[in-house]
C-alpha cells in the first residue's frame, strides 16, 4: 500500500466517524486542563542557513536564544540530514517521508517554474497523515513545492495557507501585484512591514486561533536567511560590531526568526499547551557562502553533497515526552519526521507504506545505541554520495569517488579512497542497488534553476 492510499483509507475512516471525533477533540472549559488530545506539532524550517549559525551550533556572533532554547529543553540531533543540497527536493523529501527520486522530485524548482512542475499529487504530505488523524492544519511562508493550482498547499493537505508558492522573494516588498505575491488561502494580499516579521503573526495567530480547540499541525517555513540579504535597521543595530557587513545582515536576518520562535513559544505558553507541543527547528539544507553563512566545521555549501550541504541543525522540543538537554548523535535524515509524528498522533504509518523515514520516538525517549538506518543515500544531478555508519563515498558522473571516515574526520578533509578500495567497493554497490530503485528527474536542470 503507498502512503498516498494510506492516507486515503484513514480518510475515510475518518469521515465515517467525524461526528464522534468532533466531540472528543471540543476545547475544555479550561484552556488548561488536561487535553485527551495527541500532541500539537509546530514544524519551523529555515531557508539556506548555515550549520554553524545558531548559538548552540557554536555560533559566536549570531546570538539566537529562543531557538537555542529547544535543545535545553529538549533534543539536539547532531548527525542530521536533509534528503537534497537545495530547497525545493528537500521540502519534497521531509514533506513526504520518501526519497523524492523515486518519484522525479529530485531538481530544484525556478523562479518561475512551468505548470507541470511541482510535488507530484500522487504523493502524500505530512499535513495529509495528520489532517487524517484529526489534526487542523497550516502553513505559513514559503512552499517551493509548486506554483499551480494542483500543487497548493491547501490542495495538500493544508487547512490553511499564508505566504508564497516560489523559492524567493523581496523582505519588504509585498504587493498583491506582484510576480510572486503573498497568498492568503489562494487569494493575493498586500502586506507592509518586513517579511520575517509578517510570517510570525501568521504564526502566531494561527496558534491563537487553533491551540485550544484541538490538535494542530502548524509548518512555519521562513525565508531567513536565504538571499535576497534584507534586514530591518534595527536589528542591524543589534550587530553594528559584526564585520563584514555581509555577516551582519546575516546575523540580522537570523535574529529576527529567532525573535519570531521566542513569540511562537511564548504563545503556547500562555495558552498552556506548550508541553504537549511538539517543536521542531530545522534547515532546508546548508548554508551558501553568498549569504555569508558558516557552515563550520563542515567541508562544502548548499548544492553540494559534502556535509555542509547536507548536514543541517535539528532541534526538537516535547517537554512532557523528550528528556531536557538530550545530545543524539545516531545518523538520522528528515525523511523520518513524517512517520515520527505520526507516531507521536497516535498510529503508525503502516509496515506497508511505501515510505523510506522511521519513527524516532523509541530511539529518543530511550536513547538507543542501535541507529534508526544502516545506511543514508543521495542523488542530486550528476552528484551522489552514501553513508554507512561512519563511512561516506561522495561521487559525481566521471566516476571519481572520494571516501570519508566521518567519526575521524567530520570536516571531509581526507580522501580514504586509495587506501580502503574494499569499502569503496562495498559502498559503491549499495548505492548502485538503492540507485536502481529510482526514476529520472521529471525536468531539466534549465526548469530547475536555482533560487
Amino acid at each position: 500500500m503507498t502512503l498516498r492510499a494510506a492516507c486515503v483509507v484513514v480518510g475515510a475512516l475518518c469521515w465515517v466517524i467525524a461526528g464522534q471525533r468532533s466531540f472528543a477533540l471540543a476545547a475544555p472549559e479550561n484552556p488548561a486542563a488536561a487535553r485527551p488530545w495527541p500532541p500539537n506539532v509546530v514544524l519551523i524550517v529555515a531557508d539556506d542557513l548555515g550549520y554553524a549559525d545558531l548559538g548552540v551550533q557554536g555560533s559566536s556572533d549570531v546570538h539566537t536564544p529562543h531557538i537555542d532554547s529547544l535543545a535545553h529543553a529538549g533534543a539536539r540531533l547532531t548527525n542530521a540530514y536533509v534528503t537534497a543540497p537545495v530547497c525545493s527536493p528537500s521540502r519534497a523529501g521531509f514533506m513526504t517521508g520518501r526519497y523524492q527520486q523515486r518519484f522525479g522530485h529530485e531538481l530544484n524548482t525556478g523562479p518561475f517554474p512551468p505548470p507541470q512542475v511541482g510535488l507530484p499529487t500522487s504523493e502524500g504530505t505530512i499535513a495529509n497523515v495528520l489532517r487524517d488523524r484529526g489534526y487542523y492544519t497550516g502553513a505559513v511562508g514559503k512552499w517551493h513545492l509548486g506554483t499551480t493550482d494542483q500543487f497548493h498547499p491547501m490542495r495538500r493537505g493544508f487547512n490553511d495557507f499564508f505566504g508564497f508558492l516560489s523559492g524567493s522573494r523581496s523582505y519588504v516588498s509585498m504587493q498583491s501585484d506582484d510576480p510572486k505575491p503573498l497568498l492568503r488561502g489562494f487569494r493575493p494580499v498586500t502586506e507592509s512591514g518586513y517579511l520575517t516579521h509578517v510570517f510570525t503573526r501568521e504564526a502566531v495567530a494561527f496558534i491563537q486561533r487553533h491551540g485550544t480547540k484541538r490538535p494542530f499541525f502548524l509548518y512555519v517555513a521562513y525565508t531567513a536567511p536565504h538571499l535576497p540579504m534584507q534586514a530591518t535597521q534595527g536589528d542591524l543595530e543589534r550587530f553594528a560590531h559584526v564585520e563584514p557587513e555581509r555577516r551582519r545582515k546575516l546575523a540580522a536576518m537570523v535574529a529576527a526568526m529567532d525573535d519570531g520562535v521566542g513569540e511562537i513559544l511564548a504563545k503556547l505558553r500562555e495558552l498552556e499547551i506548550e508541553d504537549n507541543t511538539i517543536v521542531i527547528f530545522t534547515s532546508d539544507n546548508g548554508g551558501l557562502p553568498r549569504n555569508a553563512t558558516r557552515n563550520d566545521p563542515l567541508r562544502g555549501t548548499k548544492g553540494q553533497l559534502y556535509e555542509g550541504g547536507i548536514r543541517v541543525p535539528l532541534l526538537m522540543q516535547w517537554k512532557a515526552r523528550l528528556p531536557q538537554a538530550l545530545t543524539y548523535d545516531q545518523p538520522v535524515i528528515m525523511l523520518d519526521l513524517l512517520p515520527t509524528l505520526a507516531a507521536a498522533a497516535g498510529k503508525e504509518v503502516p509496515r506497508d507504506a511505501d515510505i523510506d523515514g522511521v519513527n524516532l520516538l523509541p530511539h529518543l525517549l530511550d536513547n538507543r545505541e542501535d541507529p534508526p538506518h544502516e545506511t543514508l543515500y543521495w542523488r542530486y544531478g550528476d552528484q551522489w554520495a552514501i553513508r554507512r555508519g561512519e563511512w561516506k563515498l561522495v561521487g559525481g558522473s566521471d566516476g571519481f569517488a572520494q571516501l570519508f571516515n566521518l567519526s575521524q574526520d567530520i570536516g571531509e578533509n581526507v580522501d580514504l579512497s586509495s587506501r580502503e578500495p574494499p569499502k569503496v567497493a562495498e559502498l559503491k554497490a549499495l548505492y548502485n542497488q538503492w540507485n536502481a530503485q529510482l526514476v529520472p528527474p521529471s525536468w531539466s536542470p534549465e526548469d530547475g534553476a536555482a533560487e
